[in-house]
């Protein structure tokens, strides 16, 4: 299983969301990711025709291509993918188009905010099915420092169980 919190922040409330979610699954192998440790040149046709696709998007493509589960919790940027995910995101897609690879994908969001992450999460649920995932839920976490502590994780119970339902009806 594969899980990250599509930000670069060190802090990233989504990275905490996603390894709470990985841990959930009984028996279950996780690998964590750190965006900062793919960062690249931005992505444009003039870098790739100078440079080819980086060594960082290949090791990435196959770190999905490996897994048989894909936890991502967005943050959300201006409605939108932060940049360091659009980024990676970008060149993975210049390997392959499917750049999920036909794998299980839990899409998930949070942000202090009562939207959690709501527009971003929405815009992921849309366009990766065209990019080769199997949605197999989606889940938003509303005011993340009201309803999450980094002991205990979700605090709301009722949005624990939402959870919980997601996580016991995905097989992988």
């Amino acid at each position: 299983m594969l899980a990250f919190g599509a930000s670069s922040s060190k802090k990233s409330i989504n990275k905490q969301l996603a390894t709470y979610t990985a841990n959930l699954f009984k028996d279950a192998k996780v690998e964590l990711l750190d965006l900062n440790d793919f960062e690249m040149p931005i992505y444009s046709m003039d870098k790739e025709k100078e440079d080819g696709i980086p060594q960082l998007a290949h090791d990435f493509y196959a770190k999905i291509g490996a897994s048989d589960l894909i936890i991502i919790s967005f943050a959300e940027h201006n409605g939108a993918y932060s940049s360091a995910f659009k980024n990676i995101f970008d060149w993975m897609s210049r390997i392959n188009g499917k750049t999920f690879q036909e794998k299980p994908v839990l899409l998930m969001a949070t942000s202090p905010g009562a939207r959690g992450g709501s527009s971003v999460l929405e815009i992921a649920n849309n366009r990766f099915p065209f990019q080769g995932a199997i949605v197999k839920g989606s889940f938003s976490l509303p005011n993340f420092n009201d309803n999450f502590d980094a002991e205990k994780g979700i605090t709301n119970e009722d949005l624990k169980k939402d959870l919980l339902k997601i996580v016991d009806s995905i097989e992988y």
